[in-house]
């Protein structure tokens, strides 16, 4: 299964929560209405703003998907080599 980097800008989250709409099991909201990162629902290690987590091709459409719909362009995603994804 391909790995993906997920990154939030927290300085650009305006708490939309679009994103956790699309993909409740990667992105959820903090008291300060920041989205934060889950690894299936889980938060090994806490809250953080960077995770990167092994995904199903399904999986990675839809985190692609919920990125996108990011009015702020605030949500990163990049491949196992590093490359950046989205936002091209």
């Amino acid at each position: 299964m391909p790995r993906i980097t997920i990154k939030v800008d927290k300085d650009l989250c305006i708490g939309a929560a679009s994103c956790v709409t699309v993909a409740p099991e990667t992105f959820r909201l903090n008291d300060e209405n920041k989205a934060y990162v889950l690894d299936h629902g889980q938060e090994p290690g806490g809250p953080t703003y960077e995770r990167t987590i092994e995904v199903s091709e399904e999986e990675k459409e839809n985190i692609l998907l919920s990125a996108q719909s990011c009015p702020t362009l605030a949500v990163s995603i990049f491949d196992e080599a590093g490359e950046q994804i989205y936002p091209a």
